[in-house]
């Protein structure tokens, strides 16, 4: 029998754990905790559950029993409500808020070494309450460091044309700090509003409904906010929309553009409605697409 002194030992131990960390996954997280986690290039990404619960197929429109059958299991689906952080080499930007309810997306930033005043930019994909919630309590912005930005065209209907008075009140405690832009066409040029964060139109959910590129070096992540609401259905039909749409033939014509775009430029993707990781990859599947999650890649 042969005997390794200690050293020998916490050496190779030393030389294990080094050669398995090489091969660990891009992602990681915590189901329980509603957090996944992945890198973007030189991006650390935070994908951050507010909520989940038991999903309603009766929101789709046009999908008939065929197709319900097809795609929504016997035992039911899960619907998810979901923020991203993402931590860049020089800033702290996340992506929506939630809806504020408990201040979970709070608690899950605080508990990522993040408080509300050091995030430096607030994402808005568009203004329905379980997107920007989180951005103001008690009259005083929680984010209190931070420009938020949206869509031009998204501010002026929600605050003026057809006022959603809790969208009026979130963004009133942050003034001159909120920055309105018009974000490009599908496929266009793009132009970051911060550095590695570019915004791009994708109508139909709301009027003035955003994406957003993530670069970083080589590496891409496009966060489609409300593009999907019942993904197990919207992936492989994309043509079928949610009540929650406000024009739904141009939200389901937006769907198959984005995702067609993903699939041609190979860019991951991450939404608001998809369960967890709600993050992975997109395929052609006949006429229709196939979401991989991140963690099954």
């Amino acid at each position: 029998m042969i005997f390794l002194d200690k050293e020998i030992i916490m050496k190779r131990m030393m030389i294990m754990g080094l050669i398995l960390s090489a091969f660990a996954p891009a992602g990681f997280g915590d189901e329980n905790d509603g957090i996944f986690s992945a890198k973007t290039g030189q991006f650390e990404v935070f994908m951050l559950v507010e909520s989940q619960r038991e999903g309603n197929a009766g929101i789709l429109v046009g999908a008939d029993e065929a197709v319900l059958k097809r795609y929504i299991p016997a035992g039911g689906f899960q619907h998810t409500a979901n923020a991203f952080l993402i931590k860049t080499p020089r800033q702290n930007i996340l992506i929506d808020t939630g809806t504020g309810s408990g201040g979970i997306i709070i608690e899950k930033i605080k508990k990522l070494g993040v408080q509300p005043e050091n995030i430096n930019a607030v994402l808005i994909t568009h203004l329905h309450g379980d997107h920007f919630g989180s951005l103001q309590k008690d009259g005083k912005a929680v984010f209190s460091n931070a420009k938020v930005y949206l869509s031009k065209k998204e501010h002026e209907y929600f605050t003026k044309t057809n006022v959603n008075q809790g969208a009026a009140a979130a963004l009133a405690p942050y003034g001159s700090q909120v920055v309105t832009f018009e974000p490009a066409e599908l496929g266009k040029k793009l132009k970051e509003i911060v550095p590695g964060f570019s915004p791009i139109a994708a109508y139909g959910h709301t009027p003035g409904h955003t994406i957003f590129l993530v670069e970083s070096g080589k590496e891409r992540l496009l966060i489609v906010g409300d593009l999907l609401h019942v993904a197990l259905v919207q992936f492989p039909v994309p043509e079928i929309s949610a009540t929650y749409d406000m024009d739904q033939k141009a939200a389901a014509a937006t769907r198959r553009q984005v995702l067609d775009y993903a699939v041609k430029n190979k860019i991951t993707i991450g939404g608001m409605h998809i369960v967890y990781p709600a993050t992975g990859s997109v395929t052609a599947d006949g006429s229709g697409f196939k979401f991989t999650p991140a963690n099954k890649e």
